[in-house]
């Protein structure tokens, strides 16, 4: 049996290489061109590395999480929009030493050629008990459903609802987060809003936009906006807030 791991990337900052190499391919290219979470990511790695976590079996990285701390009083009605509000209201707090009592999963990546192995669930349940530990009463998590990426014209609204024969959602991410125990709280508008020029959206995607218009794009949850006029594309990616504490 492998020897398990948890350690943070401040404790290990020798893996940062190797997990990078590691675990860049587990997301869409456009993805990563996500200003706001590039701009902002030096300042959550600096405001909040304990929930910055690696998962190494024998040493390697096969998987990793990270999350933010940010005060939310438990109300849907006052939960940030998306992953970009969820990190802008983070680390703004943290500057205005406002005590957080929530902690937020941001992300949780597993090796490609890993996945399905129970892996993101052990990344969970660490990043839960850390939450514990700091004494945070609430755990959430804008997710990001892999099987939507099949239904960009279903709504999230509709998705959210589908359920198998035994109660539980079809999308294996969901599914995940369930099997913990969380619950769905409701959809994230707008949770990521990526710009880009028209010629960098057909990099991203290696496709071709001739004419403005909505495209389905691989991988993404929702439709792309392109208009060549403006020579502009936008993707806004609608989430789906999960509760686990």
């Amino acid at each position: 049996m492998p020897t398990t791991e948890v350690v943070t990337t401040s404790e290990r900052p020798d893996l940062h290489k190797q997990a990078k190499a590691a675990l860049r391919g587990g997301w869409p290219t456009f993805v990563l061109h996500d200003p706001l979470s590039n701009n902002y990511r030096h300042k959550v790695e600096a405001y909040f590395p304990r929930f910055d976590v690696l998962l190494l079996e024998d040493g390697e990285v096969v998987a990793d999480g990270r999350a933010v701390a940010l005060r939310w009083d438990g109300d849907v009605a006052t939960i940030p929009e998306g992953y970009d509000a969820a990190l802008v209201s983070a680390v703004t707090e943290h500057e205005n030493s406002v005590t957080p009592d929530t902690l937020c999963i941001m992300a949780v990546t597993v090796r490609p050629d890993r996945t399905g192995g129970g892996l993101a669930g052990t990344v969970l349940t660490a990043l839960r008990d850390r939450a514990v530990e700091a004494g945070l009463q609430h755990v959430i998590a804008p997710v990001r459903p892999a099987l939507k990426a099949k239904y960009p014209l279903t709504p999230m609204e509709e998705f959210a609802r589908w359920t198998r024969g035994d109660g539980l959602h079809p999308d294996p991410w969901i599914r995940t987060h369930q099997r913990l125990g969380a619950t769905i709280l409701a959809t994230a508008p707008r949770s990521m809003v990526i710009p880009g020029t028209v010629a960098e959206w057909e990099k991203w995607t290696d496709m071709t936009f001739a004419q403005t218009g909505r495209y389905v794009v691989p991988d993404a949850l929702d439709l792309i906006e392109i208009d060549c006029e403006q020579d502009q594309g936008i993707y806004a990616e609608t989430n789906l807030w999960m509760r686990h504490l």
